[in-house]
């Protein structure tokens, strides 16, 4: 991808996202772009990063680790999000890595970040992730789970941002947008990492404030 396509990629992009954002009576730049670029190599990232694109996201640590220190020493004010799922083995590397984490769902997981966070002295801000649509396939805590795994992120000492969720593929998003939105407001969490490339318009009319958009900027995966 050029330096131009990636501009114009990006600025369709914001275009949407400020067009969605005043729907909902707020500023696009109140809503956080996070590019998401798993799978693609860093010489595909680096157009975006020139078109000014500054917050991207990774599935996996290990495969962030191999291209994400050096592209962040030559720009560092880039930030980091981890958008999958992490296991409880892999905290300490993410923590020293990434500057936001979208995925914490069980109680072992917050007990690591929460080690990690005391050992390292960085301390990511944190997404609970919520099975809103109760998927066994899909990562997240059960609804009923949700003030549970509050309690123990905020008593671990995590920097607890708000709340995340992928809903069910294939059926209206904006249901299960509803519902994290009112969970947050219930809690008290000003945070909402919801929406990706086919619903991020969506997601922001309901309330997001991060949203996590690849296909619309990277293009389709081979």
């Amino acid at each position: 991808m050029s330096r131009e396509e990636a501009a114009a990629r990006l600025a369709e992009v914001r275009t949407r996202i400020d067009a969605a954002a005043r729907l909902s009576g707020r500023r696009g730049d109140a809503v956080e772009l996070v590019a998401v670029s798993k799978t693609h190599p860093a010489e595909a990232i680096v157009p975006l990063i020139e078109a000014g694109q500054r917050s991207f996201g990774e599935n996996r640590v290990q495969e962030a680790q191999g291209k994400w220190p050096a592209l962040k020493a030559s720009h560092p004010d880039l930030r980091l999000h981890l958008v999958g799922q992490l296991q409880s083995n892999k905290a300490a590397e993410a923590v020293a890595l990434f500057d936001v984490i979208h995925s914490v769902d069980r109680p072992s997981l917050i007990a690591a970040l929460g080690k990690a966070m005391a050992a390292s002295g960085r301390r990511p801000d944190c997404f609970l992730q919520v099975n809103i649509g109760d998927e066994p396939q899909k990562g997240g805590c059960a609804i009923a789970d949700l003030p549970a795994l509050l309690a123990a992120a905020r008593a671990a000492g995590l920097p607890v941002a708000g709340l995340m969720c992928v809903p069910p593929d294939g059926i209206e998003a904006a249901p299960f947008f509803a519902m994290l939105q009112k969970l947050a407001r219930d809690h008290a969490l000003p945070a909402l990492s919801m929406g990706m490339s086919g619903d991020y318009e969506t997601a922001i009319m309901l309330g997001a404030t991060v949203v996590r958009v690849g296909t619309a900027l990277f293009g389709s995966r081979g």
